[in-house]
């Protein structure tokens, strides 16, 4: 993880001490141009000055000369040149228009004012609402906007690195500020940028992005994680430094030269763990964890054989990482064993050069387009440039924006993906969850629009199937065949990555406008009528969403462009704001980490055993709690009428809970029930 900032050595007049400053980067790389480094510190201090004379005073807010030795620090740790240091010193002041853009190309060149311009341009992003699903919005301008900066990342990486740099000061910083900027920063932060840390193999960046937004949207998590690691650390301390000494013997014996140490596992990956696999805190085998550094890749598998021989395996937990790398380029070989006094500990194995890779990623491959590096990196380094030309293709393909963050964050999850193979044995990555109908849209746009089935592993399976790794997949086509609007409806899971979704909302797009206005009307009556939701402020909602009109509204709804979940998540905020018992006719209670809601289901089914089981399994699903239960049966119509008093703190979690009742085998139909 790069270091938390620390205080630099100051003169008295405020700067830094350059000398100290730049002799503490040059432990993190070797710097040239020193004259220009300078010369853009002492610029930026002085446009500092300026503004406090101003002001008469130190103006409100974070310092933006400060701002950008942190920056400076934080590149330098990335091993990024000179240049992209001179970019950072200057950003802040160039951003907040105190220093033209144009005086920056006269006195540090071409280079520094092109790489400068494209760290402005992904400002773009900054600007922008992420609390709703789409997250980059939909005007021509943004839409421009987020074009020129994908340009810039696949023409000099050193853009998206610089704006990496920029948001870990921002999220940073945020400590002191208003809950309200904290919550926009840290979202941000969360969907886009700790996502492209990932995707482009900055494990340094990544953890430090993801932990500092978690800590800030779910505070309470946060702390509780936070304390439980903080009372078993002297223990764990204890106990790693026994391992790692045994472990050192062993080597030594054998010949291994290796470097050991442990490993701090991030908050947000325990929580996340926990939340994917439904574990407790004591069945994270990884809170204790040692990582073993060798030279060369033989050694890793020596050294892994050695701790197989010294420590008993754990079933299931063991990944080569080095013959099957991550999406993102990952290798590393990772065990679970039981250590001494029977404690469970993680072993991660790699070379140096992996670990350079895992906590640098494109940073240590970046110089190899100047032919300064060895050329083995070329792979690294193409990979990642091919998923960010991948995304800009997709972009410039889509027209649009709105998937962009959602492509961020399915594309960066490194442990969800699968990979199937196409019927001439051809390998495709998709994200897990990933249906036929996603593979064929994976396969081309028209394949996708006009497929009629699907063959897994030599048998048909509906187009819904979850894919699993290992299956081969063969879509059969129709030329008659055209999109289904149920194609659309996430319940189904007939398209469930962004990029399926994306070509089906722009197919429906493309059709007949008054047909799109009136199923998406229809379809939005439908929802509120069976979720006992009334009086519906739909103007608010069009303006919430950003459409023009109510009939916008309907024709989004209707290409699948706006989702049934979005608005009733708009529905939702406005019921502190437009007559809010009037909206959600509900029973609000307060719990210790949010607000919910008490509601009541009306369930009419064909008796059977284990009806309340199957009911009961799939509330539970959803987070939902039942409060309360009340079944009658009528014999002669050999049916069952159920009434269920339930607790949610999201009516998206009920409307996905209702569909999937009314999908239950004898259930007739499942509903809310207005409260009296």
């Amino acid at each position: 993880m790069v270091q938390v900032r620390e205080e630099y050595s100051f003169n008295p007049d405020g700067s830094v001490n350059f000398e100290q400053w730049l002799n503490r980067l040059e432990t993190y790389v070797g710097l040239s141009k020193h004259d220009e480094l300078q010369k853009a510190c002492h610029l930026s201090w002085q446009l500092e000055q300026q503004t406090v004379a101003e002001h008469n005073a130190w103006s409100p807010g974070i310092s933006s000369y400060r701002t950008g030795l942190e920056m400076a620090e934080i590149l330098a740790q990335l091993h990024l040149d000179s240049e992209a240091i001179v970019v950072a010193l200057l950003y802040r002041p160039v951003r907040e228009s105190r220093l033209p853009l144009e005086e920056v190309r006269q006195e540090f060149g071409d280079s520094v004012a092109r790489l400068l311009e494209g760290v402005l341009r992904m400002a773009a992003i900054n600007e922008t609402d992420t609390s709703k699903t789409r997250v980059l919005g939909q005007s021509q301008d943004q839409i421009e906007n987020v074009r020129k900066m994908l340009l810039a990342m696949v023409d000099d990486v050193r853009v998206a690195l610089i704006k990496l740099a920029e948001r870990t000061c921002a999220i940073r910083s945020v400590k002191n500020a208003s809950e309200e900027k904290r919550q926009r920063v840290a979202k941000e932060v969360f969907d886009i940028y700790a996502p492209l840390a990932h995707r482009l193999g900055i494990g340094q960046l990544k953890w430090e992005l993801e932990d500092l937004s978690f800590r800030y949207l779910q505070p309470d998590n946060y702390k509780r994680i936070a304390s439980l690691i903080d009372e078993r650390r002297v223990d764990r301390e204890r106990f790693i430094t026994e391992v790692t000494e045994e472990l050192r013997r062993q080597f030594n014996r054998a010949g291994i030269d290796a470097e050991i140490n442990g490993r701090a596992k991030s908050i947000y990956s325990i929580w996340r763990k926990m939340q994917r696999k439904q574990l407790d805190f004591s069945q994270i085998y990884d809170i204790r964890a040692v990582r073993v550094l060798v030279p060369e890749v033989r050694d890793c598998y020596a050294a892994l054989g050695i701790v197989h021989n010294i420590w008993r395996v754990i079933p299931n937990e063991f990944d080569d990482y080095i013959a099957n790398p991550k999406e993102n380029g990952y290798q590393s070989l990772h065990t679970a064993v039981i250590g001494p006094h029977q404690k469970v500990f993680e072993i991660q194995i790699r070379t140096y050069a992996m670990d350079d890779d895992a906590e640098l990623g494109v940073c240590a491959h970046w110089r190899y387009k100047e032919g300064i590096v060895d050329p083995n990196y070329k792979d690294g380094f193409e990979e990642k440039i091919e998923w960010l030309r991948q995304v800009l293709a997709w972009h410039d393909e889509m027209g649009m924006v709105g998937g962009l963050a959602e492509q961020l964050r399915s594309d960066a999850r490194g442990d969800d993906r699968i990979y199937v193979f196409t019927p001439e044995g051809h390998v495709v990555d998709l994200m897990a969850g990933a249906t036929p109908l996603d593979f064929a849209y994976y396969v081309h746009t028209e394949v996708g629009h006009h497929c009629s089935g699907a063959r897994v592993n030599d048998k048909i399976v509906p187009l819904n199937y979850r894919l699993k790794t290992g299956d081969r997949v063969e879509v059969m086509s129709n030329p008659l065949n055209m999109p289904d609007r149920e194609w659309l409806k996430p319940h189904l899971g007939y398209a469930n990555t962004p990029r399926s979704r994306a070509k089906l909302v722009q197919w429906f797009k493309l059709q007949n406008k008054e047909q799109n206005l009136q199923y998406g009307k229809d379809w939005l009556m439908t929802e509120f009528k069976r979720l006992a939701i009334r009086n519906i402020p739909y103007e608010e909602i069009a303006r919430k969403l950003g459409c023009k009109s109510v009939e916008g509204l309907f024709v989004s709804v209707g290409t699948g462009a706006i989702s049934v979940s979005e608005v009733i998540d708009i529905l939702r905020q406005l019921r502190t704001e437009v007559a809010p018992a009037d909206l959600f006719s509900g029973i609000q209670t307060e719990t210790r980490e949010h607000q919910s809601l008490t509601l009541h289901l009306g369930i009419l089914a064909h008796d059977r055993t284990g009806l309340l089981r199957d009911v009961s399994t799939i509330l539970a699903g959803e987070g939902i709690y039942i409060l309360a239960i009340n079944t009658r049966s009528n014999r002669q119509s050999a049916t069952a009428y159920m009434q269920l008093e339930i607790e949610t703190d999201s009516f998206s979690r009920l409307a996905r809970a209702l569909d999937h009742l009314n999908d239950v085998d004898s259930v007739i139909e499942a509903t809310r029930l207005e409260d009296q």
